[in-house]
């Protein structure tokens, strides 16, 4: 079976860098399946899981943000912060989440809304991903 090299990048660091036969993404008009030789493309990505596909394994990460970039042998995502499910602390993400439902339920300004939304959802792909739902 071919593969793709998929390398998930942050302004800190390489979080991710292994061949996979399969890259699903969340872009901001639907989920995407990228397998090796696609055409090229960039899309920007929503704060979600990214899941690497290896033989009949499955590897997530939460990507929060950023763009993805689409070659026919390699997948390079840029995001604004990622995390492997081994590096989240999933009941620090819990109490996040309830920070984030509570700040929405109590909303003042139309930014806090918006803000109070995307800490939802970076909690709930981190839940997700480290393995708490």
């Amino acid at each position: 079976m071919s593969t793709l090299r998929l390398e998930i990048v942050t302004p800190e660091r390489t979080v991710y860098d292994k061949d996979v036969n399969m890259v699903v993404a969340r872009g901001v008009d639907g989920d995407l399946g990228i397998m090796p030789h696609h055409i090229p493309l960039v899309t920007p990505l929503k704060i979600a899981p990214v899941k690497a596909k290896i033989g009949n394994n499955d590897e997530f990460i939460a990507v929060h943000g950023g763009f993805m970039e689409v070659r026919k042998d390699k997948v390079v995502i840029l995001a604004e912060s990622a995390e492997l499910g081994s590096d989240i602390d999933v009941h620090r993400a819990q109490q996040a989440k309830d920070r984030a439902q509570d700040r929405l339920n109590h909303k003042q300004t139309e930014v806090d809304h918006k803000r109070a939304e995307a800490a939802l959802q970076r909690a709930l792909t981190r839940i997700r991903v480290g393995g708490g739902e």
